[in-house]
């Protein structure tokens, strides 16, 4: 049986893992910085954050993201890693802040309700799939 791309792709995302976002500054500059997100079944990836950070500006000033996933550890080295290019949408509606909303969370927010607590949605529309055994990735595309 042959694993779907999107199979693989789950296998990396579709759990917590720590990730660098790549946003665009009001200047036109890039800025990485960590995240934990997560891919929902169909691919669109979440994590939490403060409504007040500097992250959230800048997705305020232009929604154009890029995500890389998959190495963790020096001990992960050689293992498959994604490359995301989407969208991002700033959420503080409450039914998306319930539903993402984990224990974890609470050392950094009062509850699902705290006006500072904001869910970043990503819709990507590339996702590369490599591995150190090809040059060239496996894409996806939505």
């Amino acid at each position: 049986m042959t694993t779907s791309l999107k199979d693989k792709i789950l296998a990396i995302i579709g759990q917590p893992v720590l990730g660098a976002l790549a946003t665009v500054t009001p200047d036109g500059k890039p800025w990485t910085r960590y995240v934990v997100p997560q891919a929902d079944p169909d691919l669109t990836i979440h994590f939490c954050t403060f409504l007040g950070s500097r992250k959230i500006a800048h997705l305020r000033g232009n929604p154009e993201v890029h995500l890389t996933v998959g190495h963790n550890t020096l001990g992960s080295m050689g293992q498959p890693y994604l490359q995301i290019a989407g969208r991002a949408e700033v959420s503080t509606d409450p039914a998306i802040k319930r539903k993402y909303w984990h224990d974890e969370l609470k050392a950094y927010f009062k509850g699902a309700d705290d006006p500072d607590y904001c869910v970043v949605l990503i819709r990507p529309y590339r996702i590369e799939y490599q591995t150190f055994e090809s040059q060239a990735p496996q894409v996806w595309e939505g």
